[in-house]
């Protein structure tokens, strides 16, 4: 078997899980000499950077073509090597070296004809509770709370908000409103149902507002706060932790093990986030999973772009026994639904592992079509 072809292809759509907000990603496609075909994605977001990782992916090919794919561990060792120039820690080359790690997976099992979570090891459960991952963007806050029931209706086990984000939902910037959308929250959904608050990259919280938003919520059950004080702040999340009973969890952004091993080092963190579209995909989450094992510290998939990463999410969450819960967007969405020929759904509020060979997904090449770059 060779690598016989390489695609990078970026695409953009709507998203309705996020006020029908344009977004992008970077998918490639591999394909060999017997004519299998895998598929990765990177979660590249803005245009700029979706068109720089695929160009970024067209410059890899000749350390792609000819090689076997089934040693795809060695292949994605020597692109790392590449880069040490111009992706030492990630950035457009670590978008580029995702995308190409996922698709090497898919396409290893379909020519060994096993499913990817059977080549790394196989599931240690046999489902995964499901929680619903939104944002919040209406105006009312009852009608919030409402929204919030609806999602958890169908039997998932929790929800994760997102605050700052796209609409009129105005939270993360005002304390009695937050505290009063935690409130009617909690008592829309109930006692027994998981309940995270994600404040993303718009809300900007020093450590005292931090601190007095963790306490006001405590004796409302909340899961874990994500990224409370950003992406890195060592001294602000040891106050913090100090400070509430709320667990604490940040880390999507980082790129490889060596930020993984930073933010570990200080003992800041509860709950591990990671993204296999930015981080060098199956073969990094795996890094990172095994790492959290020895710690016994939860990780979390950010599976919030297509199938693609969801179905590679899902492969290591069914590994590791630190991979607690896995995220499902509430609404009916085409990059999830229309992109695999038989969408990834929760039953009851439970998913299970995917079982056909490769990443266990069927790309729908005429939907790809329809929303590549013209």
């Amino acid at each position: 078997m060779a690598i016989t072809a390489i695609k990078p292809i970026p695409v953009s759509f709507k998203e309705p899980n996020d006020f029908n907000s344009v977004r992008n990603l970077c998918f490639v496609r591999i394909e060999d000499s017997s004519g299998h075909v895998g598929w990765g994605e990177a979660v590249t977001m803005w245009e700029e950077s979706t068109l720089a990782t695929a160009e970024i992916i067209k410059g890899m090919e000749d350390l792609l073509i000819d090689k076997d794919p089934v040693k795809n561990n060695e292949i994605i060792d020597s692109m790392t090597d590449r880069v040490w120039w111009y992706g030492y820690k990630g950035g457009i080359a670590g978008f580029a070296i995702s995308a190409i790690d996922i698709a090497l997976w898919d396409l290893k099992g379909k020519i060994l004809e096993k499913n990817v979570l059977d080549l790394i090891g196989g599931p240690v459960r046999e489902k995964i509770p499901v929680i619903a991952s939104g944002h919040a963007s209406l105006g009312s806050i009852n009608e919030l709370a409402e929204e919030a029931e609806s999602w958890v209706d169908n039997g998932v086990h929790g929800i994760k908000i997102g605050w700052g984000k796209k609409g009129d939902s105005n939270l993360g910037f005002e304390i009695n409103r937050d505290l009063e959308y935690v409130q009617k929250v909690r008592q829309a959904i109930g006692e027994n149902k998981k309940f995270m608050i994600d404040l993303g990259w718009i809300i900007k919280w020093d450590v005292e507002t931090a601190i007095e938003r963790a306490l006001a919520f405590e004796p409302y059950d909340i899961d874990w706060l994500e990224e409370p004080l950003g992406d890195w702040n060592p001294e602000g999340y040891k106050k913090l932790k100090s400070a509430t009973s709320i667990r604490i969890g940040y880390g999507e952004k980082e790129w490889d093990m060596r930020g993984y091993d930073q933010i570990l080092s200080t003992k800041t963190v509860d709950v591990v986030g990671f993204d296999p579209g930015r981080s060098r995909g199956i073969t990094g989450f795996i890094d990172l999973v095994t790492k959290l094992e020895e710690l016994d510290i939860q990780a979390n998939a950010h599976a919030w772009s297509s199938s693609i990463v969801t179905a590679a999410s899902l492969s290591v969450s069914f590994k590791s026994k630190v991979c607690k819960v896995f995220e499902f967007k509430p609404l009916r969405n085409p990059i999830q639904d229309d992109l695999i020929s038989s969408p990834i759904n929760h039953k009851d509020g439970w998913v299970y592992r995917l079982n056909n060979p490769g990443l266990g997904i069927e790309i729908n090449e005429d939907y790809v079509k329809s929303i590549e770059y013209s």
